[in-house]
């Protein structure tokens, strides 16, 4: 099997820990809005199957 670079590393060793910081955080926060527009799009989903 050929040994492939760990491209996880590789991203991270390219940036500096406040650009890695700032990558972590906007991931966090755009997955905490798409759970919560699913949440919200269920909602409305539910509601109007109820009627």
């Amino acid at each position: 099997m050929a040994n492939f670079p760990n491209l996880r590393r590789l991203f991270i060793e390219a940036r500096t820990e406040n650009e890695e910081r700032d990558v972590s955080r906007r991931a966090f926060y755009n997955a905490v809005i798409y759970l919560g527009s699913v949440a919200v799009l269920s909602l409305i989903a539910q509601r109007i199957n109820d009627s």
